[in-house]
């Protein structure tokens, strides 16, 4: 069995005023991606296609209360899928390691998140917006995740794409 993880992030890694306070990293587990496909298809195509006509990505912050509602009655529906949120706020943060390596912050964040989600017995597909430019930042990123994700999990296999999210559902 397969499970799917798409991992987004709300808020932006900056530290100064004018920053967001706190950074929210949210993971969607499903059974079936084909389910979650199917969703957002029928939103673009039929129910909301005047509003998402010209959106790349649905950013739900921007979205109508009507698309908002009928997203998660339609993941409601989905028993087969989950969500896992880790919420850091800013202000706690202690560390200047972290809060001089942004990288290194969403990674501890993403790990954090990892942590968190608990699968047995199952092949993992993670599909994570490609918020590193760099193949050594996000072959760090890939390791760390995965040992966070493996601990307290029994796990055969992990795939992790990196890929900007308006190419996929």
């Amino acid at each position: 069995m397969t499970k799917y993880i798409y991992i987004d992030e709300s808020g932006e890694l900056g530290l100064s005023k004018m920053s967001s306070k706190v950074l929210i990293i949210s993971a969607l587990i499903a059974d079936d991606s084909r389910k979650l496909d199917r969703i957002i298809k029928n939103a673009r195509r039929y129910k909301f296609s005047k509003e998402l006509r010209k959106a790349k990505e649905i950013k739900f912050n921007k979205s109508s209360h009507e698309l908002k509602k009928y997203l998660i009655m339609k993941l409601n529906e989905t028993a087969q899928c989950r969500g896992v949120h880790c919420v850091l706020y800013k202000k706690n943060l202690t560390s200047e390691y972290l809060k001089d390596h942004k990288h290194k912050l969403y990674n501890y964040a993403a790990g954090q998140l990892a942590k968190a989600i608990v699968l047995e017995s199952c092949n993992v597909v993670v599909r994570i917006d490609k918020s590193k430019g760099k193949q050594i930042l996000r072959d760090d990123f890939n390791k760390y995740f995965e040992r966070n994700l493996r601990d307290g999990s029994l796990i055969d296999g992990i795939n992790i794409f990196h890929s900007q999210s308006e190419n996929f559902s």
